[in-house]
């Protein structure tokens, strides 16, 4: 059996990891986010009811379970807070499970400003980020000028910091993007709030992670966005600002890749995108139109509409090498449920030649044609089984068909919302 397992989306990310990760956190003592902000969203349905977390783990749920936040997140104080508050009020101690790497970058406000008129002027080339000063928080990290957690415990060296950073944020938005500055003050008295209510959670996290491994602990890796999203091996620019991929487990959270045991990608039985950027297989027809319907395809995080297409192979191909996946969980396999027809790209069309793994550039990706298979649909529901042997003939031979593509053995098979309604197919810890 794993103790540490790593969780993360093998697609452009919304692929149900939250579930994923909340189903295996019953045997977990520890759970932890490496990389993003509140720009993630993770749905969660435990016994109908409906629960979105954006920057705590999901891991928050469970009795016994501590909660991480890593250094190689960027965390805005007030979504925090506001996320907390949220929890509490459902009865779920926060403060009593949840630690903070003291190294983690603070998103501010100015952060959020300077993404919005970034978008902005940028009309139609826009990125379609979700606004939330993400970006420009990992740009400050990298320049050596962002502000830390460890810098919110001390309201001194917090006000100098600021002073510094906020002078050359303002220049910015007001000389180059000539929008409003943000005022100095506001951000102070909520980094006093924030300060008072989690001084007690920030922590030294690599040390943390270090003792709970040599006491035996099953530790959960979970990630946010997805693969073709990261930073280095995404369809860059339309990409997000971290390293979505394995690789950033590490580094976002401190504790040695030797020590990995067991790394699963998340994928639907189809595909979805939020925001510009290439879709080989996107369908822009009445079966888009209707796996948007079926698989309520809306962001968590924005609310923004999913675009749909085919379960595309070469895609997941690429992501499976990157992340060197041991299993593939797939979800969403209901949606599918009653189309006569369903296709899986299987390989790309560029000038001539055929691609069995995708290329990184998008000028490439953007002009690849996808190559498809067919195979016969189910006309049954598979919502709620919760055995391989329950499946329609027809949905066991995709489902074994894709992890045939991929090159990864099937893990679990998500049939429904709930946390319940999960084909597992092996133990993982």
């Amino acid at each position: 059996m794993a103790k540490t397992l790593v969780i993360l989306g093998g697609q452009w990310g919304d692929e149900g990891k939250g579930k994923i990760v909340d189903l295996l956190t019953h045997k977990a003592q520890v759970v932890v986010r490496f990389q993003g902000g509140h720009n993630a969203g993770h749905t969660l349905v435990i016994d109908g009811k409906k629960m979105v977390l954006h920057l705590i783990p999901s891991g928050i749920l469970h009795e016994g379970v501590t909660c991480v936040l890593g250094q190689g997140v960027v965390i805005s104080p007030k979504a925090l807070l506001d996320e907390m508050d949220l929890l509490n009020q459902k009865d779920i101690p926060v403060e009593k499970r949840l630690k903070i790497s003291s190294a983690a970058t603070l998103v501010l406000p100015y952060h959020v400003a300077l993404d919005k008129a970034r978008e902005k002027a940028k009309g139609d080339q826009a990125v379609g980020t979700t606004g939330r000063g993400i970006g420009p928080a990992y740009e400050d990290k990298v320049a050596r000028r962002a502000i830390r957690m460890v810098d919110l415990l001390s309201p001194t060296r917090f006000a100098a910091k600021l002073e510094e950073v906020l002078s050359y944020q303002n220049f910015l938005l007001t000389q180059y993007y000539h929008v409003d500055p943000i005022a100095k003050e506001p951000i102070i008295e909520e980094a006093d709030k924030a300060r008072e209510r989690l001084k007690d959670m920030i922590i030294d996290v690599p040390a943390f992670l270090h003792e709970s491994r040599i006491n035996d602990a099953v530790i959960v890796f979970e990630g946010a966005q997805g693969t073709l999203l990261d930073i280095d091996h995404g369809t860059y620019p339309f990409v997000t600002s971290s390293n979505t991929t394995a690789g950033g487990v590490a580094t976002g959270s401190g504790f040695g890749p030797r020590y990995l045991d067991e790394i699963i990608g998340v994928a639907k039985a189809y595909c979805t995108r939020v925001g510009g950027g290439p879709f080989p297989t996107e369908l822009n027809d009445d079966v888009g139109k209707r796996l948007s319907e079926v698989g309520q395809e809306f962001g968590a995080t924005t609310g923004r509409p999913r675009r749909c297409g085919w379960f595309d192979a070469v895609a997941m191909r690429r992501s499976a090498q990157l992340n060197s996946l041991t299993w593939l969980a797939i979800t969403k396999l209901d949606v599918l449920d009653g189309l006569e027809e369903i296709k899986i790209c299987t390989h790309y069309r560029y000038q001539g030649k055929t691609w069995a793994v995708a290329p990184i550039a998008i000028e490439l990706l953007s002009e690849c044609e996808p190559v498809y298979e067919s195979w016969p649909g189910w006309q049954a529901s598979t919502r709620g089984i919760k055995t391989w042997e329950q499946l329609p003939q027809a949905a066991q031979n995709y489902l074994n068909r894709l992890a045939e593509l991929v090159g990864t053995p099937l893990a679990m098979v998500s049939t429904g919302a709930d946390r319940r309604d999960t084909i597992m197919l092996t133990s993982l810890i």
